[in-house]
């Protein structure tokens, strides 16, 4: 079979793709485990150089997932499984509104339809966000129950896209699963326009040896999960029959609060004598409004009873961060 990765070339999409071309296989339309043969990285850029750890299978193709006729030219066999990734992140789609509407609805839209054009009711996994939720009667703790209002344009999107997800497979036309994720940390390169980014920045950039400015308080808690945790969690949602799903394919995905000052702390600890850069408070107005906006837990009952994994906690992401991308 053959496997897409939208977004196929950011940090998850390429260690997700390194992921399954390890299992080789994954469940395909017909309900049997497949071969992978064939794999896709797509994304809107390509980078500099091939990553390592890609193997012949998997090919890197650049384009506009928002270009209807380069979607459909991707969904080009009935034994297919998609992983949707690709996304204008939460800052960058408040800052251009038609930018974020393109991408995240416009293609995701293009994507269910050429899936539903296969007539095998092939598997998509769908990234979403915990953006979904907001306003003014959002509890302190959110759950796949809580009512969706999202407070930010990323967010509004990502809620439509699980409700697409939920009807094309009401519909038969696509077997999808809607992942909604906490922030996924910690990233490593740039810091992007998420208004998350600082999530991982306090971690990445003092473990460089670089100062960093926290743009939002100490006392600021946020659902994080660590990245090898979330890249296991989409091979497992992939796998789980359709019929422990049920009617509501969005699944919240486990999670730790992090409370920003205690994770600093925690950063000391697992560091030793690594000699850190300096974090300085330098609040962000922008910043702060949307991460206000978010919910500061979430509970995941549904996903831990499905077999979804979580991390043990912010010590354990810190070193497998160290232990991936910043060895002493």
């Amino acid at each position: 079979m053959k496997v897409v990765i939208t977004g196929g070339t950011g940090f998850i999409g390429f260690r997700l793709a390194k992921r399954l071309l390890e299992l080789g296989a994954l469940t395909g339309p017909s309900g049997a485990p497949t071969p992978i043969d064939a794999m896709t990285l797509f994304d809107a850029v390509a980078p500099a150089t091939r990553p390592d750890g890609l193997d012949p299978r998997a090919r890197i193709v650049t384009g506009d997932i928002a270009d209807r006729a380069t979607v459909a030219a991707l969904i080009d066999r009935d034994d297919i499984a998609v992983f949707h990734l690709a996304s204008v992140v939460s800052g960058g789609a408040e800052q251009d509104f038609d930018l974020g509407m393109r991408v995240n609805l416009d293609g995701h839209l293009h994507l269910l339809e050429a899936l539903r054009a296969r007539k095998s009711r092939p598997r998509i996994v769908f990234a979403s966000s915990g953006a979904v939720f907001g306003g003014d009667a959002m509890p302190a703790v959110v759950t796949d129950q809580t009512k969706q209002n999202p407070q930010t344009t990323y967010g509004m999107t990502k809620a439509i896209g699980e409700l697409l997800i939920n009807d094309y497979s009401r519909k038969g036309f696509v077997d999808g699963r809607s992942a909604r994720l906490p922030t996924v940390i910690i990233r490593p390169g740039k810091p992007n326009k998420a208004a998350s980014s600082f999530a991982s920045g306090m971690f990445r950039e003092p473990l460089a040896g670089i100062d960093f400015a926290l743009p939002v308080s100490p006392e600021t808690r946020h659902p994080v999960a660590g990245y090898r945790t979330v890249v296991e969690g989409f091979v497992r949602l992939h796998e789980l029959p359709a019929e422990k799903l049920g009617t509501d394919r969005a699944i919240g995905f486990p999670s730790i609060q992090m409370q920003v000052g205690q994770a600093i702390e925690a950063l000391k600890r697992v560091a030793g004598p690594r000699k850190l850069g300096k974090i300085t408070l330098a609040p962000d107005p922008f910043i702060e409004r949307i991460v206000a906006g978010w919910a500061t837990d979430s509970a995941a009952e549904r996903a831990l009873a499905l077999g979804l994994p979580r991390d043990g906690g912010i010590e354990e992401i810190i070193r497998a961060y160290i232990e991936d991308y910043a060895p002493a």
